[in-house]
């Protein structure tokens, strides 16, 4: 199976970027590159897709194990090199999960699926930068 996916140039700094959901991404450079920042990032938007890709999976599984999670989010930390190419060579992955009755041991076993098993971004991201996965759980 292969995706097209088809960027646009829109003038200045600014590209559109359109997905096999129908949905377009606008996607721009800042303004000390010459950009208007008025769109993603292109290597920030590799660390939306790395916790969007985690994140559906974790839900699947939450899901399916009738867990029950008031609130879950996934913040990424990466480390950007210093010399160009500049690319992630470190990324720290936190998982938020926040309840009155938060079962941890089956929380963590969905995350640990996810990243060990389901998620392609994750494996993409293996090839080139050093993960670190936290859970934190957050008690009401």
């Amino acid at each position: 199976m292969t995706n097209h996916v088809t960027t646009k140039w829109l003038g200045e700094m600014a590209f559109e970027s359109n997905n096999p959901s129908g949905h377009t991404v606008r996607i721009d450079a800042g303004e000390e590159s010459g950009g208007s920042g008025a769109g993603l990032r292109p290597k920030a938007l590799m660390l939306s897709s790395l916790a969007g890709c985690s994140g559906l999976d974790v839900v699947s599984l939450i899901k399916k194990m009738k867990l029950e999670v008031e609130d879950f989010k996934i913040d990424t930390i990466a480390n950007l090199t210093d010399e160009h190419p500049k690319y992630y060579d470190s990324v720290v992955i936190q998982y938020h999960f926040t309840g009155a009755n938060l079962n941890e041991d089956k929380l963590k076993k969905a995350v640990d699926l996810s990243v060990e098993k389901y998620c392609g971004v994750m494996e993409m991201f293996r090839k080139f930068a050093k993960l670190d996965i936290k859970i934190l759980y957050h008690h009401k």
